[in-house]
């Protein structure tokens, strides 16, 4: 039995406001999975245009030390 058949045979045996309970917490993990990726999106974004800050002689040395 795959987790998602054991979730849903858990699920229906659940009263109504449990399952409710269950469903908002699923929407939760969801937003923030959908915000970890956001921001991951962004940061993959930026790089470009910091690439000149970032690679640099100064930032060299201070990479080393």
């Amino acid at each position: 039995m795959t987790v998602k058949e054991e979730l849903i045979e858990e699920i229906e045996k659940l009263p109504e406001e449990l399952a409710q309970e269950v469903f908002r917490f699923l929407r939760f993990i969801e937003s923030e999975e959908e915000k970890r990726s956001l921001a991951k999106s962004a940061q993959k974004m930026s790089e470009s245009s910091f690439e000149k800050y970032w690679d640099n002689e100064l930032d060299a040395e201070c990479d080393n030390g």
